[in-house]
């Protein structure tokens, strides 16, 4: 899935929502106004750092391959966009980041109060205007992701024992934090297709973001920063322990594993360090099993897809896998 000729962006596989996609924006802007000032100031920050929309867009695909049927697709995207800034932000005050996107985060800009209130204030505005649609469904499903991201944000504070945190550990964490979000966008843009089709879809979307995730811990070895927009190592200079770690300690010798936990002894472990430990993550294999690992989650996210009717849409879903693995940021 990733020996593309052309490497395949994220304006590729929104081509077929486009006209939908650009309405979500101004929904979501809707959506949090508020006339507070400190939360308008903000605000006109956080939309300043805001991605891409990968996930609307994921949504209004599932929506569009399983026949368009829901009208509330541009406000239902807007919610889910708004649930993962929320999560950024909580993630970003948590981790004491300074740096989100190449930009300063609100924690850094203002304070870590700051940034706790207004990421509690974003997924209230998100539960507001999903009790405001007047329907359980989509409230059902957003309700539990929220749950599963918070369950992994805990399990993520007790990754810090790189000798004893496992592969399978690791899976829950990703499932939870991270595939989560991207299995409720999914499924929630299904909501009114076949029951088979939902649940391919929900499938197709945990599979995915496992990939997106496993592959977001790789740049954090490999990646560039100007590309990234935060230092190479940072998850090793926070002391997170994530899959290409797990999966080279045990190949390690002994002394490698003392430079583990030297590091992991180490309150901020300067660049030399660090890069030390990538060295030995990447010699023993633990890059190289990362790969496959999400490749393979890659091939299971493909093979949900066989379950809905061929369309511009779906082609799109499956073009989502290969933008997924073969990203660089």
């Amino acid at each position: 899935m990733s020996s593309q000729i052309a490497p395949i962006t994220l304006a590729d596989l929104q081509r077929p929502v486009r006209g939908r996609l650009e309405r979500v924006p101004q929904e979501l802007h809707r959506i949090v106004e508020a006339d507070f000032g400190l939360i308008a100031e903000v605000n006109s920050h956080l939309f300043q750092m805001q991605g891409k929309m990968f996930r609307p867009t994921l949504l209004l695909l599932a929506d569009e391959a399983t026949g368009g049927r829901d009208q509330r697709t541009i406000t239902l995207a807007a919610v889910i966009e708004l649930i993962h800034l929320a999560t950024l932000v909580h993630d970003d005050s948590v981790d004491h980041s300074v740096l989100r996107r190449g930009m300063p985060t609100i924690n850094s800009l203002f304070s870590h109060q700051v940034s706790v209130i207004m990421g509690d204030y974003l997924y209230s505005r998100a539960v507001i205007e999903l009790v405001r649609l007047d329907d359980l469904e989509p409230l059902r499903v957003l309700s539990r992701v929220t749950n599963q991201m918070t369950v992994g944000e805990m399990r993520q504070l007790l990754a810090h024992e790189p000798l004893e945190f496992s592969e399978e550990s690791y899976d829950l964490l990703i499932q939870a934090k991270t595939a989560s979000l991207l299995s409720g966008a999914c499924e929630v843009g299904a909501l009114r297709a076949s029951p088979a089709e939902r649940s391919a879809l929900r499938r197709y979307g945990e599979a995915l973001g496992m990939a997106f995730q496993i592959v977001d811990d790789l740049l954090d070895y490999v990646g560039d920063p100007g590309v990234t927009g935060k230092p190479t190592g940072s998850d090793l200079r926070e002391h997170k322990v994530t899959l290409p770690l797990i999966a080279a300690l045990p190949r390690m010798d002994a002394a490698g594993r003392r430079q583990v936990q030297a590091l992991m002894d180490t309150p901020e472990p300067d660049d030399p360090r660090i890069g030390e430990i990538i060295g030995a993550v990447a010699e023993a294999g633990g890059l190289d099993y990362a790969r496959e690992r999400a490749l393979q989650l890659a091939q299971q996210a493909d093979g949900e897809l066989d379950a809905l009717t061929p369309s511009p849409a779906r082609d799109a879903l499956r073009a989502a896998i290969t933008y997924v693995v073969d990203r660089r940021r």
